[in-house]
């Protein structure tokens, strides 16, 4: 049982102002595993009033890149030393397969504050240009006080992508992680104070929607990242619109993968197991509309059903499974609806279904849907789940088309025997992150979506821009 009674807000473990408290509830056993206090409207105005006293006044903002890249990679040789603590922490809150935390869960937010703390040794606050009547100096100074929004799926992930870049700009930071996974939030505000970073630079309260508008709409924050749904992203945008107020949005996303004719596959399958089945289909990355030509489309579903129906479900904490439960049932009874609205729709299920794999736990059927097409809600709505619709396409331009026609570009693929011909089909899918036989997403390179899967980019060089003012300075003489 992990029991915390305190918020982390200005570099120290203060009381809550309320009594409510959170249940952190295993999706694999429903049993209570953890319990944090429930973040008030009053607690997000000290956390702000921290993060703009440490922004206004102390030392962080004032900091060279190189100074506070050294914090920085501290930082990151601690998470090094405790990532397996992360993983597994991850698993028990939210049932992400071991294997999965293991691979990505826990190492994937280390690479990002491994590549900001490289970065930020080399990087100029300034630099010089040519101007009609004299030198310019260019000037990139940090935003200010940045609320960053996490969702439960990924919550290190998503965290690292908005705390990592924020750090090394010079910002000063409120993370309100999901009510459904706090404690990796605690874990990192450990690791944060012991590799020195300053009082208030990061302040971690956890809460609900109320709270988290509530800060969102708080005159003290300057930028507001979030990841999460796109009915979210519209209303903080629309808040942030209201009060000309910086914001990035990572939202959702319903990806298509593309198998070509002439790919492999048996090769082919085990890549996109993890492609579209990463962290039990909890991904807004993962590739559930798999496009087949009409020549190999029988061959395409059964090579996709013997794929899903290979895949262990159970215990999250066993390396052999494959895909564990939801993280809570409010998500299994939502997928079981689509499921339901997918055999209403008319598509076939070929394996999984409405029968569940076990009775105790948020389990549901990996499942494999034959015979659909792209108007059906099952191709359009993001399910967040284990669950896959297999398209047939007439040609290669078809194929395009009907990935991009979808509300999102977040992600894709393609799969093909020749590489050079993949990249062209990728050059045509309009998405913000794509992969030629396989899908991952790298630290040093810009993650984020076309049309309604978000507002600007996160990781590499571009992730940083975000939390940057730029400021350019004329002068004569």
């Amino acid at each position: 049982m992990h029991r915390r009674d305190k918020f982390f807000i200005g570099g120290q473990w203060v009381d809550p102002a309320g009594t409510g408290t959170i249940d952190v509830i295993s999706p694999h056993t429903e049993e209570v595993v953890g319990r944090v206090p429930d973040g008030t409207p009053a607690d997000m105005d000290r956390a702000v009033a921290a993060a703009r006293e440490a922004f206004d006044r102390g030392p962080w903002p004032r900091l060279s890149f190189a100074e506070r890249a050294e914090v920085i990679g501290r930082l990151a040789e601690i998470y090094a030393a405790r990532q397996s603590e992360m993983a597994e922490l991850i698993t028990e809150e939210m049932g992400s397969p071991i294997t999965f935390s293991q691979l990505a869960q826990a190492p994937q937010p280390l690479g990002m504050l491994q590549f900001y703390a490289e970065y930020g040794r080399t990087f100029e606050q300034e630099e010089q240009r040519p101007g009609l009547f004299g030198p310019v100096t260019v000037r990139r100074e940090p935003v200010g006080v940045v609320a960053a929004i996490v969702p439960w799926n990924v919550p290190q992930f998503v965290t690292m992508t908005k705390v990592a870049p924020a750090l090394l700009a010079g910002c000063t930071i409120v993370l309100k992680p999901a009510p459904e996974t706090p404690l990796d939030a605690y874990l990192l505000a450990e690791m944060a104070k012991e590799a020195g970073v300053p009082d208030g630079v990061l302040n971690i309260v956890p809460g609900g929607r109320e709270t988290g508008e509530h800060l969102v709409s708080h005159p003290g924050v300057d930028k507001v990242a979030f990841t999460g749904s796109t009915a979210a992203g519209r209303r903080i945008a629309s808040i942030c619109g209201e009060q000309l107020k910086r914001v990035s949005l990572e939202l959702g996303g319903k990806s298509a993968a593309i198998i070509l004719d002439d790919a492999d596959l048996a090769s082919s399958m085990g890549m996109l197991a993890i492609a579209s089945l990463m962290n039990n289909g909890q991904a807004c990355v993962a590739q559930t509309r798999i496009l087949a030509s009409r020549n190999r489309y029988d061959e395409v579903v059964d090579a996709v059903a013997a794929m899903v129906a290979g895949q262990r479900v159970g215990d999250p904490k066993d390396p052999a499974t494959g895909i564990g439960p939801l993280v809570a049932k409010r998500q299994q009874e939502r997928v079981e609806g689509y499921i339901r609205i997918g055999m209403d729709e008319g598509a076939k299920v070929v394996v999984g279904g409405l029968d569940r794999p076990h009775d105790r736990g948020w389990y549901v059927a990996p499942t494999v849907f034959a015979g659909a097409n792209n108007d059906m809600r099952i191709a359009r709505e993001e399910i967040f789940g284990p669950v896959l619709a297999v398209i047939p396409y007439e040609d290669e331009d078809d194929a395009v088309r009907i990935a991009n026609d979808s509300d999102y570009g977040l992600a894709g693929t393609v799969w093909t025997a020749d590489p050079d011909h993949g990249m062209e089909i990728a050059r045509r899918v309009r998405t913000g992150t794509y992969g030629v036989n396989c899908f991952m997403l790298e630290p040093n390179t810009p993650f984020g979506g076309y049309k309604a899967s978000g507002i600007g980019r996160e990781l590499g060089p571009e992730g940083l821009t975000g939390y940057l003012e730029y400021k350019s300075i004329a002068r004569l003489g």
